[in-house]
């Protein structure tokens, strides 16, 4: 089986033509703010009012919905934390596991995804790098074979501008060891 293509970009998710996008959701599937808030303005009421059939789930865990006015057809929500809590490594590693599972499950060949619970709930960037890195290399293990991963680094403040290099070497654990040319490269940084 073929190693994804993944490509670090800065930029926005709820822009991409994918078969689905990652939500850093709270537990109760409510789209409020960064991430979520971006996904309810573009996507529409259809989403929130499948989250809602949907909610409340476990931290940890992860829901599906249509992807209602969005280009992709998917949005995955990875429940990494409580409304207006903090994300820790566990509920992160626990949410992605989930997430990785239902796109899986449901054929998604193509994914764009955030660093989820590094904006609203201020987790470690390096760390966030890792974890969804492992939970990447689980997911392959298990059969999950996508064409493509992407990694959006949202341009909410300062370090969000461009991918930062720790960032951007931490995924290359998934396969090949990166270049040092990767990390500040430009809007698009490949690691394959």
């Amino acid at each position: 089986m073929p190693a994804p293509r993944i490509v670090i970009v800065s930029g926005d998710l709820v822009e991409q033509d994918v078969d689905a996008i990652v939500n850093a959701a709270n537990n109760d599937l409510v789209l409020g703010a960064g991430v979520a808030g971006a996904i309810r303005r573009r996507g529409g009421p259809a989403i929130q009012r499948e989250c809602d059939a949907h909610g409340p789930i476990r931290v940890g865990e992860a829901a599906i919905t249509g992807g209602g006015d969005l280009p992709a057809r998917y949005v995955i929500h990875a429940a990494s934390m409580e409304l207006g809590g903090a994300t820790t490594s566990h509920a992160l590693r626990s949410s992605m596991d989930h997430a990785f599972r239902l796109a899986r499950e449901n054929g998604v060949r193509t994914i764009a995804i955030p660093a989820v619970g590094t904006g609203v709930a201020q987790f470690p960037m390096d760390e966030c790098a890792i974890i969804m890195a492992g939970c990447l290399r689980g997911a392959l293990i298990l059969g999950w074979a996508p064409e493509l991963l992407r990694v959006h680094l949202w341009p909410f403040s300062k370090p969000f501008l461009s991918p930062e290099p720790e960032f951007s070497l931490n995924w290359g654990c998934i396969g090949e060891t990166p270049t040092p040319r990767m990390g500040r490269s430009g809007p698009q940084n490949r690691i394959s």
